[in-house]
């Protein structure tokens, strides 16, 4: 087993970097996945997200440790084990970030990465489906591999809410992608004639047809080095332990969870941490698994008065004939993730770009697939974007095949409860508009007696639930920055021919979902690696609102 790259982890970035590094012809490419295959209908029936998410076959089963601030909840971690990674079991939502949040990678010492310089990379990995309804056409891309569509937006909730948002004195958007992120407005999808359009599907399953990429299943237990330079990666495959050897360089793309652990079992990381586990150090990065972010979000839930959400297809009979449905013509309610109008708000005057995200779901549900027992509802998943909060990952052995510590330390900033606090009180205002007069009965969660301070922030400590976005526990920073693990060519400092490109070099989380950028980040990656010059910077400037430092909507 030898190529001229070996790529750890098939996905989102792996993928993407997998199809550009094999894409001239010139150089091998082989793709490490401990996962599976990504065929079935649980992964490419869109409707059926949360399945995959709850299923161990697909999912690496993490959880946090006990969240102090929590109460000692464990919140689950899922992460794809599979082809195509966590874009097979995601929830498909399409958001590239706020243009600011990249100008910030930029000057924090990710030089190279600002807007201007990944918004030629969002354009090239795009095939953008507007659908007729409008949005910027010229800040997108149509011709990549990465299809991006909107939802049908039939139920007329989804209409209401962006309504409502309106009335409530926001302002609307056709494209949140496009130059204006902040206002209400509809919800993209990763989703391309009624299938879910992975990573996997939109780059990994082409590249395997050509002759120089393959796909070896095995799980990475540490990289190979002569010297400080990185030469393979040696797995357990079908029981034994075997190198796959790196000709020209190896890159780790195997998430926010993974790729410092592996890190750490290569000796790579704060070397306290690697001498308490008998881990000879390589390089003492103390940055490796630190800097750990999330973004975390309620449900706020409103009981229906009308019989119109997706709660008359929550049987066994309708899940059957909708599956059918999608099985034979890959059309219905199956063929989208449900999530079709979005939101992005400033939380008080004097903030510059949104900093809280709604996604609106016509159904009174948990990620869990766990319906609210009170049949019809519908709910707004509500969120701050920037918390100051920090975790970490770190090593529990020196054994490969154990799950990493997982501490995000969620709501460990005290302007965190101020923030979701404010999240509810402002989603509590938006229900409350003229549009939702027909379809809103009362408040099931938090539920009308939870109004003061404490009583939300009993709410909050219950009920708050990871959006599912970490990133950031190899942070990518300028070489003297003594917390930085990878440089802006993503190159791991302190070591040669070892890279990470995928969310766990982020420096800070950007504003949304965090699929798009993680894509990107194996796009632009491969033009690093390449070594052929980069795509020219786009100096599109994004709306910013008039009066944001005087008005908060």
């Amino acid at each position: 087993m030898e190529a001229d790259y070996v790529i750890v982890g098939a996905g989102s970035a792996g993928c993407a970097l997998a199809y550009r590094l094999s894409e001239s012809g010139k150089y091998s490419v082989l793709v490490i996945e401990h996962g599976g295959s990504d065929i079935g209908p649980f992964i490419q029936m869109p409707a059926a997200l949360s399945y995959p998410m709850n299923m161990k076959t697909y999912d690496w089963g993490f959880e946090s440790e006990p969240e102090p601030h929590l109460g000692g909840r464990k919140l689950a971690t899922p992460r794809g084990k599979v082809v195509g990674g966590s874009s097979s079991i995601n929830g498909m939502v399409y958001v590239r970030g706020h243009a600011k949040d990249f100008d910030h990678w930029a000057e924090s010492g990710a030089q190279g990465w600002g807007y201007a310089d990944v918004a030629p990379y969002f354009k090239r990995m795009e095939n953008w489906h507007d659908g007729g309804h409008g949005g910027d056409a010229s800040w997108r891309g149509t011709s990549g591999p990465l299809h991006v569509t909107r939802g049908p937006r039939k139920n007329p909730l989804f209409h209401a809410f962006v309504q409502a948002g309106k009335q409530a004195g926001y302002v609307t958007t056709d494209d949140y992608n496009g130059h204006q992120q902040e206002g209400f407005g509809p919800m993209e999808q990763t989703v391309y004639k009624g299938r879910r359009w992975s990573a996997a599907n939109a780059y990994l399953h082409p590249a395997l047809k050509r002759d120089n990429c393959s796909l070896v299943r095995g799980l990475a237990t540490k990289v190979t080095f002569d010297g400080t330079r990185a030469t393979g990666v040696e797995m357990i495959r079908n029981g034994a332990s075997v190198i796959a050897h790196a000709k020209r360089e190896v890159i780790i793309a195997a998430s926010s969870i993974n790729s410092p652990k592996l890190l750490m079992l290569s000796g790579i990381g704060p070397s306290n941490e690697l001498k308490e586990h008998g881990i000879p150090v390589l390089a003492d990065r103390a940055g490796v698994g630190k800097n750990l972010q999330d973004h975390l979000e309620l449900y706020i839930q409103i009981k229906s008065l009308k019989p119109i959400t997706l709660y008359r297809y929550w049987n066994l009979f309708s899940k059957g004939r909708i599956g059918l449905q999608w099985l034979l013509t890959k059309a219905g309610l199956g063929a989208s993730n449900q999530f079709e109008s979005a939101a992005f708000i400033r939380s008080d005057k004097g903030v510059d770009y949104p900093d809280i995200q709604y996604h609106f779901l016509p159904i009174a549900v948990r990620y869990d697939g766990k319906a609210a027992a009170e049949g019809h509802g519908f709910q707004a998943h509500v969120g701050p974007m920037r918390s100051a909060s920090r975790g970490e990952i770190t090593l529990r052995s020196s054994d490969p095949t154990e799950a990493p510590k997982i501490l995000f330390n969620y709501m460990s900033d005290p302007q965190d409860w101020a923030d979701f606090r404010t999240c509810i009180r402002l989603t509590r205002e938006i229900f409350a508009q003229e549009a939702f007069a027909p379809y809103a009965e009362r408040e099931i969660q938090p539920g009308h007696d939870v109004e003061t301070d404490e009583q939300l922030d009993a709410f909050i400590k219950e009920h708050v639930e990871s959006a599912y976005h970490p990133c950031g526990s190899c942070k990518m920073g300028a070489v003297d920055d003594p917390m930085a693990v990878v440089d802006p060519e993503c190159r791991v400092i302190g070591v040669q021919g070892l890279r990470v490109a995928d969310s766990s070099i982020f420096p800070r989380v950007t504003n949304g979902n965090l699929n798009a950028p993680s894509i990107m980040t194996g796009e632009k990656a491969a033009d690093h690696i390449l070594g052929q010059g980069m795509l020219a910077p786009i100096n599109d400037q994004p709306w910013m609102h008039p009066d944001w430092e005087t008005k908060q909507r």
